[in-house]
């Protein structure tokens, strides 16, 4: 029954609030003490019992008082970080205050007239600790961020208590050395204190006020300006907050450590809370929200994007303010990162867990807070990133970003997890060793609608790329440079693809060098490059293990030749252009084992209607994403001046319209049909940010010219291609009609035992497209990162239905 009460009496303070027009003094305890002494109210009882329309409300009526309540509560707050919160009803006002403040943080704000109270001055307000002038010129915010990093190493509240006995002194929290008290074992601690649930919860409900108090980012309009910087986040991460390296490290032990199936006993997920799974999802997003630092703008290579030999100096220079990001640039022993790698893998596989009951292991929702963690380990530590492609366990990263490409490439609600797991593929295919990974046998089975297929981790690659671009949502069309990107950068390491694997390639460049889609837009012809450069490096790099893609290509040779004999005169370019008004001719699909997928996959499925989404800002394109890289003979990498070869850098993301139009007349009636609608739709919105070419007319059409289809047709790079079908076709030819050939196993084993030393070109230098730091996807990221944090926060709706600035949340 108390319980009720305290609800009731709770309900009447906010009541008494929102209707009193008078001011009410901060002296008056009586009326204050309602709010947080004498109830016990949880989290989802506070967001029941405070709705919006009440916080508005005092907010344009009575805003003195909204001032008085957030200024009491973080005194509370910080009489509680004074005092170590020894007793239960000390700790029990200090959730309270935590819950109430998680609830109106949002609200101050949503309004740009009330953003700066919180770093403002309250008169008088420092007096709990000491009479000295300076203190009492603490900011509010400052002051709230300090209280809650003290109570985050709380002994007996958030924290084990390392006294023996309970008399007399307890610990005093200004004296104890938080180092000791890291959460959790791992990086730069070796003791892995008893699990307490209490602990995890109370810390649990901090981390959501200080993630809270970070979200101010969320009211502000994206801005790809770096000084825009997170004064929550900017002060919490600076030398200002003496808990800093000890919760860094508490926040990623707990999130690496953390093993969601436990003891493996099936369905132990129902039978006992997890209290440290809120804790692990919370420290997660704190943590990638306190790592939200723009590494293009700053100066020192341990954090630079692509500094090629400086990130491995010796001396390495001070790094940045964010005590975060400079402390995760420091990591070095291999065992912390073996430590990091292993709990990440862990956490990413988790949810492709396959048992025989359906449903008896738990499975994670948190893994793309996971991907942007892993993707600043990797951009802000240089080492790291060497570490994870120095074995084989890369793969037990790339398999779980395969499978969730995979899966939500038809479900425009995971638009931006495609492009976070394909961002990551990108950094790392600019690292030799990634390419050589690759051609480690696949053996384990993770079910994915994907052609059975036996090979290695570069045909499932290559295979799930091309489901990504054949059957994928058509908002991924910005994503098709990057996928082939990434397969251009591993081409020259992959010894032996698969026989689906090369026909998926080929598949690929059918599609992409017809006429209508090569004309269709400004850029399209990119696509054909990059794949050409794949088969060249292969040939020239790779041609003994490679009789699959050769035989494949010697299979397909018409496209070769027709490339070569594009039409570049005006009738023909109309000509081509027409061809998308006829119906749309199925793609013959005889020789590809598509029919057959994995055993126990589901397919690709849309988004469920009505689900929410966030909107996100546009990345930048290929050529601004990367930098190109020469490697030399020695295996070193020397950056290149960029130049105006090959392929243009027209800045823009491929055309949706001209994309989906293109494929109308090449894939299945299914998939053409349906491009075909979506190019309606897309037509009648055309997109933002669609800078053109100077042969675009007044009106923004862009138009193809005879001179623009000859300046790149000139220069595609089709000779090594021509000699090889120049010398090998004969051959083969021959080898049928002298042994009356149709099977292919024997012209394989022949191509297997062919050569072409000496009959190629000279091998062209390979080039390598590295991704390189920019302010263009640090915003990228913030918006995602955030967007994420929203929908994942339903358990209270901490900012549903308030006035957020940085993105738009949609409805599928």
């Amino acid at each position: 029954m108390g319980s009720a009460d305290s609800k009731l009496n709770f309900r009447k303070a906010v009541i008494q609030l929102t209707t009193k027009t008078q001011p009410v003094e901060a002296t008056d305890d009586a009326f204050w003490d309602q709010f947080w002494a004498d109830t016990a109210t949880s989290v989802q009882d506070v967001f029941a019992l405070v709705p919006a329309a009440e916080i508005r409300a005092v907010r344009e009526e009575s805003p003195s008082n909204l001032a008085t309540l957030c200024y009491k509560a973080v005194e509370k707050l910080v009489q509680g970080a004074e005092s170590g919160c020894h007793t239960e009803k000390e700790r029990q006002i200090v959730l309270n205050c935590c819950r109430l403040l998680t609830r109106i943080l949002p609200y101050i704000f949503e309004d740009p007239d009330w953003r700066g109270f919180f770093w403002s001055t309250v008169p008088g307000a420092g007096r709990g600790g000491g009479d000295e002038d300076d203190e009492n010129a603490r900011p509010l915010a400052e002051s709230l961020l300090l209280a809650v990093a003290d109570l985050l190493f709380c002994p007996d509240f958030t924290v084990q208590s390392h006294r023996r006995s309970t008399v007399d002194t307890a610990e005093d929290l200004h004296s104890i050395d938080s180092c000791e008290y890291i959460w959790e074992a791992g990086v730069g601690f070796a003791h892995s204190p008893q699990p307490n649930y209490i602990h995890d919860l109370n810390r649990t409900e901090l981390l959501k006020l200080l993630l809270t108090c970070f979200s101010e980012a969320m009211y502000l309009p994206p801005s790809s300006d770096s000084s825009n910087a997170n004064p929550w986040v900017q002060f919490f991460c600076s030398t200002e907050n003496r808990h800093a390296l000890p919760l860094f490290t508490s926040l990623l032990n707990v999130v690496c450590a953390y093993d969601p199936v436990g003891y493996g006993i099936p369905y132990n997920h129902l039978l006992f809370s997890d209290y440290r799974e809120p804790l692990v999802e919370e420290a997660a997003q704190v943590l990638i929200v306190t790592l939200d630092y723009d590494s293009s703008t700053s100066a020192s290579p341990t954090v630079d994007g692509t500094t090629t030999g400086t990130a491995m100096d010796d001396v390495d220079p001070p790094g940045p303010d964010n005590l975060f990001v400079n402390y995760l640039s420091r990591i070095h022993r291999e065992e912390d990162f073996q430590f990091i790698l292993k709990g990440v893998a862990r956490l990413l596989s988790n949810p492709l867990v396959q048992t025989y009951l359906p449903n008896s292991a738990k499975k994670i929702q948190f893994h793309q807070e996971l991907l942007v963690l892993f993707w600043k380990l990797c951009d802000f530590n240089k080492k790291f990133l060497f570490f994870v492609l120095k074995s084989s366990d890369v793969l037990d990263i790339l398999v779980p970003i395969l499978y969730f490409l995979n899966d939500a490439r038809a479900d425009q609600s995971r638009v931006g997890l495609m492009h976070i797991g394909v961002f990551i593929l990108l950094l790392l295919s600019g690292e030799r060793n990634f390419g050589v990974r690759l051609n480690k046998p696949y053996s384990v089975r993770v079910p994915m609608d994907i052609p059975v297929f036996t090979g290695t981790h570069a045909d499932l690659l290559i295979i799930v790329f091309h489901k990504i671009i054949t059957s994928g949502h058509q908002r991924l069309q910005p994503l098709f440079d990057c996928l082939l990107t990434i397969v251009v950068n591993v081409s020259p390491y992959l010894k032996s693809l698969s026989m689906v694997a090369a026909n998926k390639l080929l598949h690929l460049l059918e599609a992409f060098s017809t006429t209508w889609f090569l004309f269709s837009a400004v850029q399209n012809h990119h696509l054909v490059f990059f794949l050409l450069e794949v088969f060249n490096n292969i040939i020239q790099y790779q041609f003994d293990g490679n009789s699959n893609l050769v035989y494949a290509v010697i299979r397909k040779r018409n496209v070769f030749h027709q490339l070569a004999n594009l039409p570049t005169d005006s009738q023909s370019i109309q000509k081509g252009l027409q061809r998308k008004k006829k119906t749309p001719e199925p793609i013959s699909r005889t020789n590809s084992q598509d029919g057959v997928s994995m055993e126990g996959s589901r397919p690709a499925a849309p988004a469920e209607p009505g689900t929410l989404k966030t909107s996100l800002v546009a990345t930048p394109g290929i050529d601004k994403l990367t930098e190109k890289s020469q490697v030399s003979e020695d295996g070193t990498m020397r950056s290149l001046e960029p130049e105006s070869s090959q392929p243009p850098p027209e800045g823009n993301p491929p055309s949706a319209v001209s994309d989906e139009e293109a494929w109308s007349g090449k894939l299945d009636e299914d998939t053409a049909l349906k491009l075909n609608r979506l190019n309606d739709k897309e037509a009648s919105h055309p997109r933002r940010d669609r800078r053109r070419l100077s042969s675009a007319s007044s009106s923004g059409q862009w138009t193809p010219t005879p001179d623009w289809v000859m300046s790149w047709k000139s220069k595609l790079p089709l000779q090594t291609i021509m000699r090889l079908l120049q010398v090998l076709v004969p051959q083969v030819e021959k080898i049928c009609i002298d042994k009356g050939l149709t099977d292919e196993s024997e012209i394989l084993k022949f191509l297997q035992h062919g050569t072409l030393v000496g009959l190629l070109p000279v091998p062209h230098p390979i080039l390598i497209r590295k991704y390189q730091a920019n302010s263009g996807t640090a915003m990228w990221f913030r918006t995602y990162m955030w967007g994420v944090i929203y929908l994942r926060n339903v358990d209270p709706p901490i900012w549903y239905d308030t006035d957020v600035k940085l993105f738009e949340i949609q409805r599928v």
